[in-house]
C-alpha cells in the first residue's frame, strides 16, 4: 500500500500549560501533516476541544501565535511543516496592569 506523503510527516507539538486541559494534561503530540491546517486537524480528531481554541473561521485564530522550529509562523493554516518539525501554539496572555 502507498501511503499520502503528507501522512508520512509527522511533527511534535507542544501544548502550552493554558490548552492542556483540552488534552487531559499532556504536553507533547505527535500528528501527521504538511501544513498547519493538518496539523490542526489531526490535533482536533485527538482531542475535539482544542480546536476551538486554535481556529476561527478557517484559519488560525489572531490571538494564537505559531511558531515552526523556532521561527514564527505567519500563514495560518497554509504554513508549511517539515519533517520532525516542532511545533508550539502560543495564545495570548491578557490582563494585568500597571
Amino acid at each position: 500500500m502507498v501511503w499520502p506523503l503528507w501522512l508520512l510527516v509527522m511533527a511534535t507539538v507542544v501544548i502550552p500549560s493554558l490548552l492542556r486541559k483540552y488534552t487531559g494534561g499532556v504536553d507533547r503530540v505527535t500528528v501527521s501533516g504538511r501544513t498547519i491546517g493538518h496539523v490542526i486537524d489531526e490535533l482536533g480528531s485527538k482531542y475535539p476541544e482544542i480546536r476551538e481554541h486554535l481556529l476561527e473561521n478557517g484559519d488560525v485564530k489572531p490571538s494564537v501565535a505559531v511558531s515552526i522550529d523556532g521561527e514564527m509562523g505567519t500563514g495560518g493554516v497554509l504554513d508549511r511543516v517539515g519533517a520532525s518539525s516542532e511545533i508550539f501554539f502560543i495564545p495570548a496572555i491578557g490582563g494585568g496592569c500597571y
